[in-house]
């Protein structure tokens, strides 16, 4: 295990593996383009819960149990949980605490939080700190709804730029041990504020904060987009990955059929009302523990980068007319040969 800092952002990982993943999602996720490839898909919003929140809750810890199941480790063999949510106090990531009773790091980047995540538990191991670290995100359509825009029931209009947030979660157990998948290296990112101040467009807000992050560990790492089979940004849709893309043409970076963004991977645009896309923690931590991780374990991709990114505004601050800072955090990940999941 080592833990080697490249660059300005970027730190080189070595010996941290992911051992298993988990992931569990709503039922306008499972009808999606990528609905067969999550372990678990409900069959309605709120799995029989009292509340959306104890929903999201139900939702996060059914994302570790299969994590767990998939790395055959039990709770007593977890030394940290690290993670995060969308709602005040980071309530989902807290509250299921009480059940598992483990250490816990609570996270939040917003959007950005479960790249954060896997970074915060990869530099831990491999800095010889706890040997195994589960690391999450998770949101519920109704709980960020209610939070950060207005109750569904008014039947407000969404604007084309808006994004759906996803009732998704997803885990990942990260350990010393060999598995299936390793971490290479992870660059944190900056904090970019371009001036905007609507809620309903974050993918051109979080687009130049993707681009400050991928540049940098590019930049750090020596390499070029095309050495990654795929990068994965976590929520800028089909608004935020076009400006993304024109972005870095103007600042000299050229992108291939390796871009794509685990929001617009998520829903059907055409046939799924989701506009913009999908959003929210658990969108990104969803799309990687579900479909990417498993093209990387079968043998489709070698490589990929993923950079989760977030909006960091709150009700409060929108309503005060303050701008929305963003963040965006970048892990890449390889594919371990011989190390079945």
């Amino acid at each position: 295990m080592a833990v080697d800092k490249i660059g300005q952002a970027t730190y080189a990982v070595q010996g941290v593996y992911i051992q298993g993943t988990g992931s569990v999602v709503g039922p306008k996720e499972g009808q999606g383009p990528l609905g067969q490839q999550f372990d678990r898909v409900w069959k309605d919003e709120r799995a029989g819960q009292a509340t959306f929140e104890k929903a999201e809750q139900a939702l996060l810890i059914e994302s570790y149990d299969e994590a767990l199941k998939k790395a055959q480790k039990r709770w007593e063999d977890i030394e940290l949980v690290v993670g995060g949510d969308l709602l005040d106090q980071i309530i989902t990531t807290n509250f299921s605490a009480r059940q598992h009773g483990r250490p816990t790091l609570g996270l939040f980047s917003a959007c950005a939080t479960f790249t954060e995540a896997l970074a915060v538990g990869a530099l831990l191991i491999g800095g010889n700190g706890p040997k195994t670290v589960l690391a999450s995100a998770a949101s519920h359509h109704q709980t960020a709804e209610r939070q950060f825009r207005f109750p569904v029931e008014l039947g407000y209009q969404r604007t084309p730029t808006t994004a759906w947030t996803a009732t998704a979660a997803g885990a990942v157990v990260l350990s010393e041990d060999v598995g299936p998948l390793a971490i290479e290296a992870v660059t944190v990112g900056r904090v970019v504020d371009i001036g905007g101040k609507d809620p309903n467009d974050m993918g051109s807000a979080m687009a130049p904060a993707a681009f400050d992050t991928i540049s940098q560990h590019l930049q750090d790492t020596g390499q070029e987009p095309g050495d990654f089979d795929k990068i994965y940004t976590g929520d800028l849709g089909h608004f935020g990955i076009k400006m993304l893309i024109e972005y870095a043409a103007q600042k000299g970076l050229q992108f291939g059929d390796e871009l794509d963004d685990c929001g617009r991977s998520l829903y059907n645009q055409a046939t799924q009302d989701t506009h913009n896309g999908g959003s929210g923690p658990g969108c990104s931590a969803s799309v990687f523990a579900g479909p990417l991780a498993r093209r990387l374990v079968r043998g489709d991709w070698d490589r990929i980068l993923l950079v989760a990114t977030g909006a960091l505004f709150s009700p409060t601050t929108y309503q005060q007319g303050e701008t929305i800072p963003c963040v965006a955090h970048a892990v890449a990940i390889k594919a371990v040969r011989g190390a079945g999941q």
